[in-house]
């Protein structure tokens, strides 16, 4: 599973369930107990990227051709149905990369490492984790594990989650997990950072799944074009999903409110993607449909920040690309999605972007502004072109590639930048 930790290999106690190599090391019975066991499993990705012009070719952004490397392994450690022990190790290592980020090298560290509890309370069930482990909300817009770069974001936190009928109520207090480059095992809580929050799910309100959350997002430090000092940032959110027929959709609003130093924020977001898809029609195609935006700076000096702060974003949402990040920007995706057969996707779409103001500046993965943009040209930012292919090779492997051509706006063309080409490979085992 996408979440290691949710697996469960109890199935394996049984001795008429067939056996397929290392099963023994998926299943380590203790205490007699078929609900106690230990279970070891890893995930190997290797990516190689082709980027002729990273940052747009502004400054240092020459042509650079990488491999990125992640190598997570794991014990899960079951006491009986209601206690588990979990632990996952990480190593993540770019390979003649010219600028290295701390998403992109995470030397041999520990990902996750909690305990949970499982018990029946009242009608429901109620669900506690304590310890390093990862979170992540809905279509991790906002809130991701943040998968697509090479090293991925866990939390220090507490974790609640009570379960009952249709309803889930969950609590969670957490300082992100500061990664750290010179050497292993120097991971650390990031102490400048807190963020909690409440969250409530209701399944089938018509015919979709509502959520909403409030969080309270707390930096020292925070800086921004217009403002910096202690940031801190209430946040409301609200998401609506289902599927009726061959029409599904995903849309989800978020508001942003409190202050940076002396400014008072007041900052949203809205993000969508719906689709239809022909049943019954060989290769099963599905148009869809993806309309995001996110507030700018419109007045800058007049004390109020409207930059949007995408949080603990996925990265990757627009593309694998990553040359846009999810701020002060409008961005519509027209795509057509087509299955081959259950072992194949395959993916092609063109993305339209604008500022959402042009007095704020044009923004790149990890809210870093491009030089020069703020207050200055027009707002259309430029378009690109999208394929994907996504393979399942068997239940271990997986493969896909992806090509990215972003046909830069005149705003950005005058400063330097020019047009931009992505392939990005990658192969990933999972045992």
């Amino acid at each position: 599973m996408f979440n290691r930790w949710q697996e469960n290999w109890s199935a394996l106690a049984n001795d008429c369930v067939p056996k397929r190599p290392f099963d023994a090391l998926k299943y380590i019975p203790l205490f007699g107990n078929p609900d106690a066991y230990v279970s070891l499993g890893m995930v190997l990705r290797e990516r190689l990227e082709i980027n002729d012009a990273p940052l747009f070719g502004i400054g240092t952004g020459r042509p650079d051709t990488y491999g990125l490397q992640r190598l997570e392994v794991h014990a899960d450690i079951r006491l009986n149905a209601h206690v588990q022990f979990f632990t996952q190790w990480e190593d993540a290592q770019p390979f003649g990369k010219d600028r290295v980020t701390p998403v992109d090298k995470n030397p041999l560290d520990l990902r996750q490492a909690f305990i949970a509890v499982t018990e029946p309370l009242g009608p429901g069930t109620l669900k506690a984790r304590v310890g390093r482990q990862e979170m992540a909300f809905d279509l991790q817009r906002f809130i991701s594990v943040r998968d697509g770069p090479n090293v991925r974001q866990a939390f220090d936190a507490v974790w609640l989650d009570y379960e009952t009928g249709p309803w889930r109520w969950i609590a969670y207090a957490s300082q992100p997990v500061q990664y750290r480059d010179g050497g292993d095992l120097d991971d650390v809580s990031n102490r400048d950072l807190t963020f909690s929050g409440v969250r409530v799910e209701r399944q089938a309100v018509g015919p979709g799944d509502l959520s909403a959350y409030y969080s309270r997002y707390n930096r020292r430090n925070g800086s921004f074009l217009d403002a910096s000092g202690n940031e801190h940032r209430d946040v409301f959110d609200m998401r609506y999903a289902g599927k009726v027929d061959r029409i599904d959709w995903d849309i989800e609003g978020m508001v942003q409110s409190g202050h940076v130093g002396t400014k008072t924020i007041a900052a949203w977001a809205m993000g969508s993607l719906a689709g239809y898809t022909l049943t019954g029609v060989p290769w099963t195609p599905r148009f869809g449909i993806q309309v995001d935006a996110a507030s700018g700076d419109r007045h800058p000096g007049d004390g109020r920040i409207e930059t949007f702060n995408a949080l603990f974003p996925n990265g990757y949402y627009f593309t694998m690309a990553g040359y846009t990040g999810y701020a002060n920007v409008i961005h519509i995706k027209p795509s057509i999605t087509l299955k081959p057969n259950s072992h194949l996707t395959l993916l092609s779409a063109v993305g339209l972007q604008w500022r959402e103001t042009t007095a704020d500046a044009v923004y790149q993965q990890g809210a870093a502004a491009v030089p020069g943009t703020a207050g200055r040209g027009s707002g259309w930012t430029g378009f690109y072109a999208q394929l994907r292919a996504d393979w399942v090779v068997d239940a271990n492997v997986t493969a896909a590639v992806e090509a990215v051509h972003f046909q830069v706006g005149s705003s950005l063309r005058q400063l330097g930048a020019r047009n931009a080409d992505y392939v990005g490979i990658e192969t990933k085992f999972a045992w």
